[in-house]
């Protein structure tokens, strides 16, 4: 038996302003599209139900290329500090939320961001003591590059004066040569390895919080990365099949699997694409560089607003090879993330000296910082960028300042990235950023922040069309999972996975693009929201 699907606005993105009256649905697939009429007609014996769309504008399934599914749920159910405009209000709300914990217990928050405040200055282990004296604390920095951690956190890890770094990571001191409480990258895990395990009771809360949140937000999908931080492989893949198969929280989750857990997967007798309709495997995920916040991003040069540092390079040249080598011993394409020119040049070296030569492809993660002929070999290789559009509005304009203005002209370049032929998928990277595609969106089309009252461009001649952003969202990550045969367009034998919205978003000013509702998420022929 089957659905009828008609009344509105039906996009198939197959081309640009392609559109068809209706669509005929069995079960999890799409069965035939055409005028309403003829497909009353065809399918009268098995036509069960109709969905009438009123007006609505049907589109597939959005699919966030790059997220952290547990890491955006604990957002939600934590200490959120992503909103606050300055230092003190956001340790006022540390202040506030610590009283609702026993003597002892772990306060952990997220998402603190100090290029919202006036003076941009990190907090600190003595600014933390001052409001929370009877706890470790740990703050995570919006970037999830830099942890901001208090005395009593740094003398359970054993961080002190004497402490040596680890490759890849930076503990910041003060002026008598004492740590200070950040610590960036690599150096996070020294604290991190001290923390209480969370319990599968706790991942699985995240999950169903973030899960709920995505169909609220029309995603139908995400390809995320979670595999390496919650007690493990096996404890984090059961969460995910208790949650999203077991308890059937629909969602396509394609796991990308960090490079120190590809043996786990192994041993649990999957592979790479391996998994159901609801959880699969992708590539092995690995970090080249840090962040732009805390200045690890890694580049080419010196930091234009800190000349003493280039950023931090997590592995060398020659460890970054041998990484590529292991993926392609079992058979994986990479996910790297590469946010500085000089880690993307890393990347294409470590990729050109092992190509992939099995199923799938490479996917370089954010590529903001390029160069011209960083850009003219990666043409040359079958891999995909994984950009987060959302960063042109937080990024602005404090990146130029750190960058500097004569070296922007190829960077957040996703104008000239799609003009050069480079297939590009779009993701939002949450929880570092909102989770919802529509910000992506707007901001891949406008290159404004739609916080800012002046609305200052920022390079309009890298503005995408609504087209080509909507395509970042649907077939661009379709095509960075392989699954552009069956998922990301409205077509016969794809995925009845659709997101609906209440107006056109074709059709309407830009700047009203992340104000429009979703009246329906659909995944698998199955009404998740609306």
């Amino acid at each position: 038996m089957g659905t009828l699907w008609y009344g509105g606005n039906i996009y198939t993105l197959q081309q640009e302003n392609d559109r068809v009256e209706a669509i005929f649905t069995r079960g999890d697939t799409i069965i035939a599209l055409g005028k309403e009429k003829e497909l009353r007609e065809r399918y009268d014996n098995e036509l069960d139900s109709v969905v009438d769309l009123q007006g609505s504008t049907l589109l597939p399934g959005f699919v966030d290329s790059h997220m952290h599914l547990i890491g955006h749920g604990e957002k939600l159910i934590r200490l959120d500090l992503s909103m606050y405009h300055s230092k003190s209000s956001a340790l006022s709300a540390l202040k506030e939320y610590a009283q609702g914990f026993s003597p002892g217990e772990w306060i952990i928050g997220e998402g603190w961001n100090d290029n919202l405040w006036d003076e941009p200055m990190p907090i600190l282990a003595h600014e933390i003591d001052e409001v929370v004296p009877d706890h470790p604390v740990i703050l995570k920095r919006i970037c999830r590059h830099a942890i901001a951690a208090n005395t009593q956190a740094l003398e359970l890890a054993a961080i002190d004066r004497q402490t040596i770094c680890p490759p890849g990571g930076v503990i910041e001191k003060d002026e008598k040569g004492n740590p200070n409480g950040l610590l960036k990258d690599q150096a996070q895990e020294i604290l991190l390895n001290v923390v209480p395990a969370v319990s599968s009771a706790y991942m699985e809360k995240a999950m169903r919080a973030a899960i709920a949140d995505a169909h609220k937000l029309g995603l139908t999908g995400g390809h995320t990365e979670d595999l390496n931080y919650y007690g493990g492989f096996d404890q984090t893949y059961q969460a995910f099949q208790n949650v999203v198969e077991k308890e059937g929280y629909k969602f396509r989750a394609h796991l990308l699997v960090h490079h120190e857990v590809v043996e786990d997967m192994i041993h649990s007798n999957n592979h790479y694409l391996s998994g159901g309709n609801w959880i699969e495997f992708g590539a092995m995920k690995l970090f080249a560089d840090g962040a732009l916040g805390g200045r690890t991003a890694l580049l080419s040069h010196t930091y234009a607003d800190d000349p003493s540092v280039s950023g931090v390079a997590i592995f060398t040249q020659e460890q970054l090879d041998e990484l590529i080598l292991k993926a392609r011993k079992y058979h994986m394409p990479v996910a790297i993330h590469v946010i500085g020119d000089l880690a993307f040049e890393m990347a294409l070296h470590a990729i050109e000296k092992h190509p992939l030569t099995d199923i799938g492809r490479d996917r370089l993660i954010h590529a903001q910082i390029l160069r011209k002929e960083l850009i003219e070999r990666a043409k040359r290789l079958p891999l995909i960028l994984d950009i987060q559009p959302r960063f042109v509005a937080s990024d602005f304009p404090w990146v130029i300042d750190r960058i500097g203005e004569e070296r922007m002209n190829y960077c957040y370049a996703w104008k000239t990235l799609l003009d050069e032929g480079i297939p590009c998928a779009g993701g939002s990277d949450a929880p570092i950023e909102p989770l919802n595609p529509l910000l992506g969106i707007h901001a891949a089309v406008t290159r404004t922040n739609i916080n800012d009252s002046d609305k200052t461009i920022y390079y309009k001649s890298q503005s995408l069309s609504v087209y080509e952003a909507v395509s970042l969202f649907t077939k661009g990550s379709a095509f960075a999972a392989c699954h552009e045969h069956d998922r990301g367009m409205i077509q016969e034998g794809f995925a009845v996975d659709f997101t609906i919205l209440k107006e056109d978003i074709f059709m309407m000013a830009h700047d009203h693009i992340p104000l429009i509702s979703v009246d329906k998420t659909v995944i698998g022929g199955e009404v998740v929201f609306g």
